[in-house]
């Protein structure tokens, strides 16, 4: 594969060594696991957590005269992420057979795709702090898992568990376009969304069905490409990021030794923090791809590539700005809002709950706020809080007409969360009492009693009128934060003589 440099250098992402400036150039295949019930080339369950060799066919198995057979739903799903990468979709492509040696190998070889993928060039958008940058991606084929060597069961044993082999996976492959670990984890955490808003992987690293290979190189800013090592088989969007950064600095740190990088793959321990060797890298030609014989080539028209589009759920980036446009929030919100596909339509839900749509800045305002740092507490997201669209929106309601201000919207979500999970807001507010007041000549004595014995605050604040906020405080807390602040706000300036 020809690397091609896409990326001018920013001081701002480059490391200090002992030598001047270093850049990181990143380049990651992300193994994702294709959502279907069987496998790439066998009826065999794909599913989780069974009993070591359960999901076992004589396919899977490797057993002489059993001959593969493509699932077609793999296929689809292929398609479907290719088209949500905005990617290229090749109408004809191959298998090929990768050929190494390993005890969960059964077959001797891998069926994979070569020379002709299923999926070409395309795109992953990532919003960084300064600004929207484009991550190429090289290619997306399918291929099929290897079993799982147990090496920690018995201290002089191994055992190969074969459940999943045959299981189908899309290696997407990015251009070497990444030059942070920020960046790595955004990228990963980006293409988690993607796929899980298609439905095409899962994306649950913790269980093995997304993990990244990362390929890390450093230079001088600006120069040729370095030796790069593959860090195998990450399963953490956290641990990508150590890893980048304990590899980085371990090459810079060689270079400036006057040693030399050797091209190899490496494992990154979490425990230590560290990445270590593992075996030396090994080029395409290493793996003799050959055609494989017993698989036809894949072939549709652009019929068949069309059908898959119009089935395509709205996507995250389209999803963020239809948020801005016709619900007024910020982009970052939009952004946090749309990073789960569930997220998004809770909140939706929300602001077009009952026979009205309301603020779409005030819903939002609430859900990434005091309810994120509640569900960010149980360890939960957003959506799987016992909290209701209609009990979101009764608050928003609430506020918006008037009924209670900001902190006594605060109270009743903690009402809700702490003491009444299933009720109504507005039924709440008139039990307990805790509508606002807008009458407020029910504390004007009050108020008079405030100026009269703070004197010295009152010259200051005529003096300085941003400080009218230190009455404010105090009048809310007469009023046991029942009182309108805007009314209140009007009624101090009046009897203070501000403007």
């Amino acid at each position: 594969m020809t690397l091609i440099d896409t990326r001018t250098p920013n001081p701002k992402y480059f490391i200090k060594g002992a030598m001047g400036d270093w850049e990181i150039v990143i380049g990651m295949e992300v193994h994702a696991q294709v959502t279907s019930e069987s496998k790439l080339f066998s009826g065999s369950s794909t599913e989780f957590g069974s009993p070591p060799n359960s999901n076992v066919s004589f396919v899977d198995a490797a057993m002489p005269g059993m001959l593969p057979v493509i699932n077609d739903e793999c296929v689809r799903q292929a398609v479907r992420t290719g088209l949500g990468l905005k990617a290229q979709i090749n109408k004809r492509s191959t298998f090929d057979r990768k050929n190494y040696f390993y005890p969960d190998l059964p077959q001797g070889y891998q069926i994979s795709q070569f020379k002709d993928p299923i999926v070409g060039e395309g795109s992953v958008f990532l919003d960084m702090p300064e600004g929207r940058i484009e991550i190429g991606i090289e290619r997306l084929h399918l291929e099929q898992d290897a079993g799982k060597s147990i090496h920690d069961q018995h201290p002089n044993l191994s055992f190969v568990d074969l459940n999943r082999s045959g299981v189908a996976l899309m290696e997407i492959v990015s251009k070497p376009d990444l030059r942070n670990s920020d960046e790595a984890k955004t990228y990963l955490g980006k293409l988690r969304t993607i796929l899980r808003y298609l439905g095409t992987c899962d994306g649950n690293m913790e269980q093995g069905s997304m993990r990244a290979d990362i390929n890390v190189s450093v230079r001088k800013p600006g120069g040729e490409f370095g030796t790069r090592c593959e860090i195998k088989n990450v399963n953490s969007i956290r641990f990508a990021g150590q890893a980048i950064e304990f590899e980085a600095r371990r090459q810079i740190d060689i270079l400036e030794d006057g040693g030399k990088i050797d091209q190899e793959t490496r494992l990154y321990d979490p425990k230590t923090g560290e990445t270590r060797s593992m075996r030396s890298k090994e080029e395409a030609h290493d793996y003799r791809y050959f055609p494989d014989p017993d698989l036809l080539p894949l072939e549709f028209d652009q019929a068949f590539i069309d059908e898959m589009a119009e089935g395509l759920p709205e996507l995250p980036d389209d999803k963020q700005a239809r948020f801005i446009a016709e619900y007024g929030v910020t982009p970052y919100d939009a952004m946090v809002l749309t990073l789960e596909r569930e997220s998004a339509d809770y909140y939706e839900a929300c602001v077009k709950f009952g026979t009205g749509k309301r603020d779409g800045k005030a819903v939002a305002n609430i859900l990434n706020g005091d309810v994120a740092a509640y569900a960010n507490s149980q360890g939960l997201s957003v959506y799987e809080t016992h909290l209701q669209p209609r009990q979101v929106a009764g608050i928003v309601d609430l506020i918006a007409a008037g009924t209670i201000s900001s902190k006594g919207a605060k109270d009743l979500l903690q009402i809700l969360i702490a003491e009444e999970p299933e009720g109504e807001p507005a039924e709440i507010v008139e039990r307990r009492g805790m509508k606002q007041v807008t009458d407020l000549g029910a504390i004007e004595a009050v108020i008079d009693e405030i100026i009269a014995a703070n004197p010295g605050q009152v010259a200051a604040v005529k003096a300085k009128p941003t400080m009218l906020g230190w009455f404010v405080g105090q009048a809310m807390k007469a009023s046991g934060g029942k009182a309108n602040p805007q009314s209140l706000n009007e009624l101090l300036k009046k009897k203070l003589g501000i403007e």
